[in-house]
């Protein structure tokens, strides 16, 4: 199976949290990597700091169209972490920030993107 062919199967499968949890796994797997480099690899630090921004900045877009379907609290809260991550980021980039701040948001985003357990149907029977 090619890769193109693979890629089209998954989309087709892959509910849109899990591509969101699947998304924000690999970025903040690169804000990772991109801390513990040398503070002088400049490129690989600025490139995850990029990447994550522009998630973010999508992710506030998204809720600020008229179309989007979450809850206005939840939509205003989203809007609101992309534009402090769009500051922080910038603190980061002069040296005045941690990565470790970027990197905990994504994470307590992703637990709220990974799939629940489902109660065992088995023991409700019963």
């Amino acid at each position: 199976m090619s890769f193109q062919a693979y890629q089209k199967a998954s989309t087709r499968v892959e509910d849109p949290r899990s591509t969101e949890y699947r998304l924000f796994a690999q970025v903040t797997r690169a804000l990772m990597k991109a801390s513990e480099t040398d503070r002088l690899e400049i490129a690989t630090r600025i490139d995850a700091l990029d990447w994550n921004r522009r998630l973010w900045s999508n992710l506030g877009s998204d809720c600020a169209s008229a179309e989007n379907k979450l809850p206005d609290q939840l939509r205003a809260s989203i809007i609101s972490l992309s534009i402090f991550v769009a500051k922080y980021t910038s603190q980061v980039m002069r040296g005045t920030g941690e990565f470790e701040v970027l990197i905990d948001l994504n994470r307590t985003i992703m637990q709220g993107l990974a799939p629940q357990p489902q109660p065992n149907m088995a023991h409700n029977a019963a």
